[in-house]
């Protein structure tokens, strides 16, 4: 049985250039640029491990990683308190079984 995915924001302070390019275009491989340095990704926990792994392999001890896991009543709300356009944060499906 497959893990379902969750919306989560990931945040980042990474003090060496080199470091901070290789985090940032990580995070661009599991989700979407939201801030500079925000992101928001959909993973399930087998994807959530690989990131934090992948992660650990490039950040330095004086880096700060941030991840905020949000339930799906929360991802919802999203879009009300936020000036941009977070309609595809609702965790409602987008299809039908028939």
């Amino acid at each position: 049985m497959a893990s379902s995915k969750h919306w989560h924001l990931i945040s980042y302070d990474v003090r060496d250039p080199a470091r901070l390019r290789r985090t940032a275009k990580l995070l661009e491989s599991y989700g979407n640029r939201i801030q500079y340095s925000v992101f928001r990704c959909r993973l399930d926990k087998t994807m959530l491990e690989k990131l934090h792994w992948e992660l650990s392999r490039i950040l330095d001890e004086e880096d700060d990683l941030l991840v905020i896991p949000l339930c799906g009543s929360c991802a919802g709300k999203v879009s009300q308190h936020s000036t941009g356009d977070c309609r595809d944060w609702d965790e409602t499906p987008t299809f039908r079984v028939i």
